[in-house]
């Protein structure tokens, strides 16, 4: 833990240092445009071509072709959910970090899901979220983090003085790759990564610069959509925190079932096209 004070004295001129004004690190204007009204219009006539209810403490996988929707909607109280995305041949994920670089530490329409290296592209885009109301609170917490990792077993050992829980998400998550693509679950548990929060209410406390949970304000009917810019694999998972206003890894809180849908536009968008890898070309300076 860090100390309760400072175990060294301010320099003089501590106060102008504190002062100097900060730099985004990575400007975005020259990120491609997401298109958002052309992807809403493609929503005109689309198709449900397929549902997954999440149950609580669970949690399930689905796939989504390019240029399809999928939503994942609060159906029966409030649940926090852990997204994990892959390219359907699981040799792309989606880049926690990278994204919350981009886009910050919450995210909502508007807003892509980056994949790793060495493709670095847009996974999905965000084309609604009925949370977006809510802003950033007093407290600093905002909704639909990538700031937060997932909760798991392995945390949860070390700070329950042995414990041993089996429906953290990210055992959840394991479980459902494994079963869905017929992977053993160690080889299964190594694809599994840092997720999209949706739905939890989370922030950085301002004193200790400790990552907090709050209360998730989502209720029932309340959604969060993405457009597929390449063929996904996702998994959900339906947090055993439930809203996560207290606690998680445990038996304790209320959790509710996640809904999951599948939508095919009549068309594709207008002027949309699969993205394709990044142009780097990997000669990493061995070519110079």
């Amino acid at each position: 833990m860090k100390p309760a004070t400072p175990e060294h004295p301010a320099p003089q001129d501590a106060d102008a240092r504190r002062a100097v004004a900060p730099v985004i690190c990575y400007p975005v204007q020259h990120l491609p445009d997401p298109g958002l009204p052309a992807l809403r219009a493609a929503r005109a006539g689309w198709a449900r071509i397929g549902e997954h209810v999440v149950p609580a403490r669970e949690a399930r996988c689905f796939e989504v072709p390019a240029g399809h929707f999928f939503r994942i909607t609060s159906i029966e109280g409030p649940q926090v959910g852990d997204l994990n995305l892959w390219s359907a041949d699981l040799s792309e994920r989606f880049y926690s970090g990278k994204t919350r670089a981009l886009h910050g530490t919450h995210l909502s329409a508007g807003d892509r899901m980056w994949s790793s290296f060495p493709t670095l592209r847009p996974m999905a885009t965000i084309t609604e979220d009925t949370l977006d109301w809510y802003g950033f609170d007093a407290f600093g917490g905002g909704v639909h983090d990538v700031i937060g990792t997932r909760c798991d077993p392995y945390t949860h050992n070390l700070l329950s003085d042995g414990g041993q829980y089996h429906h953290c998400c990210h055992s959840n998550l394991t479980r459902a790759l494994s079963q869905a693509r017929g992977l053993p679950l160690a080889e299964a548990e190594r694809h599994v990564h840092d997720v999209l929060n949706v739905f939890m209410c989370t922030g950085f406390a301002r004193d200790t610069g400790q990552y907090f949970m709050k209360a998730s304000p989502v209720r029932p009917g309340d959604f969060i959509e993405f457009f597929a810019e390449i063929d996904l694999l996702g998994a959900l998972s339906a947090c055993p925190g439930g809203d996560c206003g207290g606690e998680h890894s445990s038996d304790k809180a209320a959790c509710h079932p996640l809904l999951v849908e599948i939508f095919r536009p009549a068309a594709a968008p207008e002027g949309w096209a699969p993205p394709p890898p990044n142009g780097y070309d990997r000669s990493h300076g061995t070519a110079e």
